[in-house]
């Protein structure tokens, strides 16, 4: 595959800085505009349960956003009734189904689906039933992704948070490389469509743009930290480039 990766901007954190002062500044749903304006495919918001960042008002108004401007909005969120609920309600274009534990500071793995199958296949069959693409974040396991296939999931999205990690600390990332690069082969022949994110700076991303069955990454943290030196059109702008670089001829 050589077709052009698409971008999700993740904008979490502009609501973490938000909720920092218990305002109303700085506001998500502006960072999601210039965020396209810039040129993000589409918009991440996780609406964790404990409403650390992410609002419910912000997945109202980010609804009606990316409806209006034609953007998909893929709303990450806990396999729980609330989140179905919620999901149902908005319709996003997309719900990415992620692990979630009340004492994490970031999500710190995938979903275990292989071994949650029973609770997770029903949120899966709901959204899908609603007209949701559901995508569900994993780590890239063949056994996962099997699972995945197996309870009606049309995405996976590998979690390359221990690649990067490897490579921050110096430490080798090729082995975690390669089995993204495997877990990507295995969805595919599966028939699953393939994302990856979290820990993704311009460099990791460049790398892992370059497997060819990737089409999508989503990617927050970096971006919101690194506009606090550009400003946020400038990062968004540079990751574009970036990850267009490692598909030339897309």
């Amino acid at each position: 595959m050589s077709s052009r990766v698409r971008l999700g901007v993740n904008i979490d954190h502009v609501a973490t800085v938000r909720n920092a002062r218990g305002g109303a500044h700085p506001e998500p749903l502006r960072a999601a505009r210039l965020a396209i304006e810039a040129g993000a495919d589409g918009i991440t918001a996780h609406l964790r349960e404990d409403r650390r960042h992410i609002s419910d008002a912000d997945i109202g108004a980010l609804s009606e956003l990316c409806h209006g401007l034609g953007k998909p909005l893929n709303f990450e969120m806990a396999v729980t009734a609330e989140m179905r609920d919620i999901a149902l309600r908005h319709r996003p274009h997309a719900a990415c189904l992620v692990p979630e534990r009340r004492e994490e500071r970031t999500t710190e793995g995938g979903l275990d689906v292989a071994r949650n199958h029973a609770a997770i296949a029903p949120v899966v069959r709901a959204l899908r039933d609603a007209g949701v693409r559901v995508s569900l974040f994993i780590e890239p396991d063949p056994v996962q992704v099997a699972v995945a296939e197996a309870i009606g999931a049309q995405v996976v999205e590998f979690h390359t948070g221990a690649y990067c990690e490897a490579v921050i600390h110096g430490r080798d990332p090729a082995p975690l490389l390669e089995a993204l690069k495997r877990g990507a082969g295995e969805a595919e022949r599966r028939g699953l469509e393939v994302h990856a994110g979290h820990g993704l700076d311009y460099d990791t991303a460049q790398t892992v743009a370059a497997i060819p069955q990737v089409v999508e990454l989503n990617i927050g943290h970096f971006l919101i930290g690194e506009a606090i030196f550009v400003g946020l059109e400038t990062a968004i702008r540079t990751m574009r480039t970036r990850i267009d670089a490692a598909r030339p001829g897309a």
